[in-house]
Order: structure tokens, then sequence, then C-alpha cells
């Protein structure tokens, strides 16, 4: 049987998962194993209601939180909608961040010279946002210099962190919308993507991890954390990009 997900915590009324990179979180096509809502399914069982309070884009993984039954929900995705969750990434980006840290407030909305729809970018007419960021580690590679960063998003519009990185010089490494050329994304969507751009990818997905959540709820302050996948966790630490990264996600 497939894993289904890792599972961080449990109890009654609360399941928390740390979404592997490449799952999508609502079914599209595919089968019962494609999305993070079919598998939550599969392993609450027949007659459980089961509910995601949040959500990732399809390359973060990281820390998901699902409430099982139709009692809590509402009030737990009311936490996220009103911004009293807290919320902690980690990201490889490009080149080495000068400065220890920094923010980047620039307003999002939709990117209208772009060809692919779903691209939003900053505009000074967009929707307010905040990503703040503190360096964690300058790396360097034979491909390259690189800085893992602790980032704080202080809203939660699509796509923000990568947009406020890549508007700030420093894109996601693996970012195949925000990377500095859309071609390849267009490419991966109808997988006709070249050795070339899976080398200048680096990474099989955008290295953007939800490592964790924290609110208060039920009198008492809930945290949770996500450790990121080997394949992240080896880039940092300089270990070789094998081939099974790009295997496994492209």
């Amino acid at each position: 049987m497939t894993e289904l997900f890792q599972v961080l915590y449990e109890d009654d009324e609360l399941l928390v998962i740390n979404k592997p990179a490449g799952l999508v979180c609502h079914p599209t096509k595919g089968d019962e194993y494609s999305s993070l809502v079919s598998r939550l399914r599969l392993y609450v069982g027949e007659g459980v209601s089961a509910h995601l309070a949040n959500r990732l884009d399809r390359e973060t993984s990281g820390v998901i939180l699902a409430v099982k039954g139709d009692q809590r929900v509402g009030k737990l995705k009311q936490l996220f909608a009103e911004r009293e969750v807290t919320k902690e990434y980690l990201a490889i980006v490009h080149g080495h961040v000068a400065a220890e840290s920094g923010f980047c407030d620039g307003a999002l909305g939709k990117d209208e010279s772009s060809v692919v729809a779903v691209k939003d970018c900053v505009r000074a007419d967009g929707s307010t946002a905040r990503t703040d960021f503190v360096v964690t580690r300058r790396i360097e590679r034979e491909e390259g210099k690189f800085t893992l960063l602790r980032v704080k998003p202080h809203s939660g519009r699509k796509h923000q962190i990568r947009i406020h990185l890549a508007h700030l010089g420093h894109p996601i490494v693996g970012d195949k919308i925000y990377g500095g050329d859309e071609q390849v994304y267009l490419d991966f969507v109808v997988r006709k993507m070249t050795e070339e751009q899976r080398r200048r990818l680096i990474l099989p997905c955008h290295a953007l991890h939800a490592e964790l959540l924290k609110f208060n709820w039920l009198l008492r302050e809930w945290v949770f954390r996500a450790e990121p996948e080997g394949w992240f966790t080896d880039f940092v630490e300089g270990r070789p990009c094998t081939a099974d990264w790009a295997e496994k996600y492209l």
C-alpha cells in the first residue's frame, strides 16, 4: 500500500500532517492517492468526515492541519482567515542574501504581462502583503551560491513568499514560475521539459517548506513543526543532487 502521509500529531479532533512536495491538496484527476484530501479520506475511513484547515501549493512541503468532523472546522479555518495563526517557512534561494534580516511589503496582484495564467507580481494597485525573512545559512555549492532563509508571511496572498523573494532578487531554487524563465513552467505542465531546463532548476520542486504552525485554541497554545524532506536537507548540507530527486517529481 502507498504511504498516505507522515502524521505529526493526532487526537480525536485534529490530525497534523507533513505534506510531501509534489502532492496537491485538493483532488483533480487521478487515483485515490493523487491528492492530500483523497489520502485523508482513506486514512480516516468511511463514515468519518475530515477537512483541511489550511492548504499549501503543490510543490510546497510542510505542516497541514486537518480537522475530524464538522463541529470545529469552521472555527479553525477562521483562525487562518483572520491571520491568528503564526506560520514560518524555510526557503532556499539563489545567491547570498546580504542583509541578516529584512522584509518585502510589495502589494501583490495579477501579472497581466505573463502568459502563465496563475502568475502574480508586485504591483502598486495590488493587495497589501508583507513577508519577513532572517538568514539561517549561506551556502556555496558546485551549482553556485545560495541562502537558507527562515521566512514569516504576515498575510496569505497567493504565491506571496515566492513573489516577494524573487522581487528582492533572490528567487527560490527550483521555482518554475518565478525563477526567471516561465517557459519552464509551461513546458512542465505539458510534460515537455528538457534536460537543460531540469539542470537549471537544480531541484525537483521549489525549495519552500512550511516548517511551523502556531495558534491559540481551546485555551491553550498549539505548536506543530515538520522537518523538510531529504532532498531539501541534502542540498543545505552540501550533499550531491542525485538522479532520484528529479525522477520522483519531474
